[in-house]
């Protein structure tokens, strides 16, 4: 469903060229987790936003539900992140202003989804993240592991067909961090595929493909058998 063959990446300033990524070529299969490890400056974050249509690569393929999409416009990648690609973030990145109810419901106004099929839609998201009584509170009322919950019902609610997350236990105790991991598991048992940077060993061996980088390239692809 996803595969990206020899992208690269640099950042240059006026005083150096730094290479993110080189040669980078990776698949990903449908309902398949696939876990990223590497150090920090190693480049994971730099692929995970070229996964997800948020950069472009300085060169190479990049092939997105069998589409090439290495030169589509901004807004044609627009609408395929808002179409098939969910988010988690290690931060959350909620809206402080908006309610639990509300911060799920964003993805679905940037598709034009009805009322009524929003309000079903963000129902269930919460229900299957166990916080549908928590719909009306503000994110600042809840603790660090319920605000990824419904992180992750915000990424959920859209039905993506991938979900790429980005250090989404960093933030979280163990018993917190287990049941993100949990979620995201059940999102692969529902045939949703994703991709996830850790830099968590035990939580990379729930994955069913072990990918890593150093300095900017795939060093080893480890399959897990999950």
């Amino acid at each position: 469903m996803l595969r990206v063959e020899t992208i690269s990446k640099n950042y240059e300033t006026s005083e150096v060229r730094t290479h993110a990524l080189s040669d980078v070529s990776l698949t990903v299969g449908e309902g398949e987790f696939v876990a990223i490890m590497g150090p920090s400056g190693c480049g994971k974050s730099t692929l995970l936003n070229i996964l997800g249509l948020l950069d472009r690569p300085d060169g190479g393929r990049i092939e997105l539900l069998g589409e090439d999409v290495s030169r589509a416009s901004e807004h044609e990648l627009t609408r395929l992140r808002r179409a098939a690609i969910g988010f988690v973030f290690q931060s959350f990145n909620l809206v402080d202003e908006l309610t639990v109810a509300q911060n799920v419901e964003l993805g679905l106004l940037y598709r034009g989804t009805s009322a009524r099929e929003r309000r079903e839609r963000v129902a269930l998201a919460l229900d299957r993240v166990g916080m549908p009584h928590r719909a009306r509170h503000l994110p600042k009322q809840l603790s660090g592991g319920q605000q990824q919950r419904v992180a992750v019902a915000r990424a959920i609610v859209s039905d993506p067909r991938l979900i790429l997350a980005d250090e989404p236990t960093g933030n979280l105790d163990t018993a917190n961090g287990e049941a993100v991991m949990d979620l995201l598991q059940q999102a692969v048992g529902q045939g949703t595929s994703v991709v996830m940077v850790t830099h968590s060993l035990s939580q990379a061996d729930r994955a069913d493909r072990k990918i890593q980088l150093l300095d900017g390239r795939v060093v080893s692809q480890t399959q897990l058998g999950a």
